[in-house]
């Protein structure tokens, strides 16, 4: 039935086959989350350092109502340049794929398709969370539940700076998502290294963290697990000028009335206009990095499955 709907690039559904390294990247951030044509190099350069870890790069996303496992040179430019990209998390596939609709996948659905396809490891930015006003907006990040129920690591810089991170993290603890800390017990802030909140444990390298990942499934513990890994120390942005532009940003969004899933984009795009861009230069950094770690440990993972 899901072959109606999936398509898995040769090259993936192959690797899969001969269970190689394969690392699950999304799509929101081609799509919403830089402009072009930064949005297209930075896409490209991730693909190219999980290869260089000598995993294979699984970019998802929806083009006309197909799932995507894998997208061509082509499709990835496309993507890049359309506009009519819907930005897609679990409530919003039947819909986009029933009406042949283009989607950019959040960290929700990455997760989601990557688990139809058989790849246990994805690589992001950040993920969503709790949002600042959640008492009063209830506004949640869908990636949080998904964490509690799909099997999918995610390697990411830790909260997007712009939300609750210690309300987040306390969620987090609710639904049993072990959130760990690696080579460092800080928890990382997006954009910075330190949000000032520590995580219980830290992996000391790739092949630890691919050790605990295959213990935690062995066990039948359903869900993921967040593998935080701060930005390199020489892209993280000064905490103050940072904040500083969160602030405003989350002022500019409540004036212009800015709700749901059009807040994230909004705030990153305001946060980058207000540092001169700088956050952008930070963002494209920290994603590089997470594919670096993250396709080490795709490739510690294949070799303790054999």
């Amino acid at each position: 039935m899901l072959t109606k709907y999936l398509e898995i690039q040769p090259e993936i559904s192959q690797a899969l086959k001969e269970d190689k390294p394969i690392v699950a990247l999304e799509s929101t951030i081609i799509s919403h989350g830089m402009p072009y044509p930064e949005n297209l190099k930075t896409a490209q350069m991730v693909e190219k350092t999980v290869r260089d870890q000598g995993a294979i790069p699984a970019t998802i996303a929806i083009l006309e109502g197909k799932i995507k496992v894998g997208l061509s040179a082509e499709e990835l430019s496309q993507l890049a340049q359309v506009k009519d990209v819907k930005k897609v998390s679990r409530r919003d596939f039947p819909y986009i794929v029933a009406n042949k609709m283009n989607g950019a996948t959040t960290v929700a659905a990455t997760m989601i398709v990557a688990n139809m396809a058989g790849i246990s490891l994805f690589v992001t930015g950040g993920i969503g969370g709790v949002h600042r006003g959640a008492d009063q907006t209830f506004d949640v990040s869908a990636d949080l539940t998904e964490l509690s129920q799909t099997n999918v690591a995610v390697v990411c810089a830790g909260v997007k700076s712009i939300l609750d991170i210690g309300s987040t993290l306390e969620y987090l603890e609710t639904l049993g998502v072990p959130v760990m800390g690696y080579q460092t017990l800080d928890f990382p802030a997006f954009y910075t290294r330190k949000s000032g909140f520590q995580t219980e444990y830290q992996f000391k390298d790739a092949a630890d963290a691919a050790n605990t990942l295959k213990t935690k499934w062995d066990l039948g513990l359903k869900g993921g697990l967040i593998i935080a890994n701060p930005i390199p120390e020489q892209y993280q942005m000064d905490p103050d000028v940072i904040n500083q532009a969160i602030q405003e940003a989350l002022k500019q969004a409540d004036d212009l009335n800015v709700k749901g899933k059009d807040i994230t984009p909004f705030l990153l795009s305001k946060i980058a206009e207000l540092t001169g861009a700088n956050s952008l230069a930070s963002n494209v950094q920290l994603i590089i990095n997470n594919a670096k770690v993250g396709g080490q440990i795709a490739k510690q993972f294949v070799e303790l499955k054999k």
